[in-house]
């Protein structure tokens, strides 16, 4: 079963960043925590890896709806954000809500998950569309 939602875009991985950060605020996301994956294993490892960002983006709102139906349900929300280099692009990834309703079976779930995923994917348009600017020209 695939688990993300995800895009492709070309351009400077910190400009893409910082669209995909924008992308999520237009959509009601907030980014609560960011893990610097690139300068992590550097630091703990001595290890050399392209740029790869994850950002803990919360909706309050759809988080709290979500945590009414079942309290266990932080462990699948969809928060983790992955913006990393791939080449010459920038592949943009976020966990896809419906995974949560598979996994749990919980059909309560089912309108979160529909407007959680109706958002990320508007972000991810958003970001797609910002790429494609930019390749025309018009950015």
């Amino acid at each position: 079963m695939p688990y993300d939602r995800t895009v492709t875009v070309e351009g400077p991985f910190d400009r893409v960043q910082q669209e995909v950060r924008s992308a999520l605020a237009d959509q009601g996301f907030g980014v609560l925590t960011e893990i610097d994956v690139q300068a992590t294993l550097k630091a703990k490892l001595d290890h050399d890896m392209e740029p790869y960002l994850i950002l803990g983006a919360c909706n309050p709102s759809l988080a709290h709806r979500a945590l009414e139906v079942d309290r266990s349900i932080g462990l699948l929300l969809p928060c983790n954000v992955v913006v990393r280099a791939d080449g010459d692009e920038v592949v943009v990834q976020a966990f896809d809500p419906n995974a949560m309703v598979s996994l749990t079976g919980l059909d309560a779930l089912a309108p979160v998950a529909q407007e959680a995923t109706r958002r990320l994917d508007a972000a991810l348009a958003a970001v797609e569309a910002a790429g494609q600017d930019r390749q025309g020209g018009s950015a």
